[in-house]
């Protein structure tokens, strides 16, 4: 099910940035590990993350087999170089990814806790903001129901988004 709340579209100069905004019915703790920990990053992410958990390494994100062979990526594309900017669990997550920025930001909200996740991309030309913003918006979609069911019942790279593209795009006016 996709969650009808849009992101928001940011603009600094010629950057493009999304932020979302997710009311989530679990505590902090088990939020960051659905972050950070390979076995919950397979079913909402495009890639895994690989490298210390600490601010400052260096990280790289494998796109993960199934990815990898439905969206045919060449073979030198199969893995990103990121690095870690700031690891403060439970509360701040924040890395590089290729050219894009990503930060998660999780706050206790009563007995859940309160996810703002904001992007900064890097290369709008060579992938669309409207179409990566349907595609964090579908991950975050299932980041909620693998919190809220253990699993996911389509894998994120089946979710369809042409609706959340058109939505996404009528919102950057392209």
């Amino acid at each position: 099910m996709t969650n009808e709340r849009l992101g928001e579209i940011l603009h600094d100069g010629d950057r493009y940035g999304l932020r979302y905004e997710r009311r989530l019915r679990h505590l902090p703790e088990k939020v960051w590990r659905a972050l950070t920990e390979s076995e919950s990053l397979r079913h909402w992410m495009p890639a895994d993350m690989v490298g210390e958990r600490r601010t400052g390494a260096d990280l790289v994100f494998p796109f993960w087999p199934a990815h990898v062979e439905r969206f045919g990526i060449p073979a030198g594309q199969v893995a990103l170089a990121g690095r870690m900017l700031a690891w403060e669990p439970p509360r701040l997550l924040e890395y590089s990814w290729d050219v894009d920025l990503l930060r998660f930001e999780l706050e206790p909200d009563g007995d859940g806790t309160r996810l703002v996740f904001t992007t900064w991309l890097g290369d709008v030309d060579q992938y669309p903001a409207h179409g990566t913003a349907a595609g964090y918006h579908a991950a975050l979609d299932q980041l909620v129901e693998l919190l809220d069911t253990g699993t996911v019942a389509v894998p994120v790279i089946d979710v369809p988004v042409e609706d959340l593209e058109r939505r996404y795009a009528a919102l950057l006016g392209s």
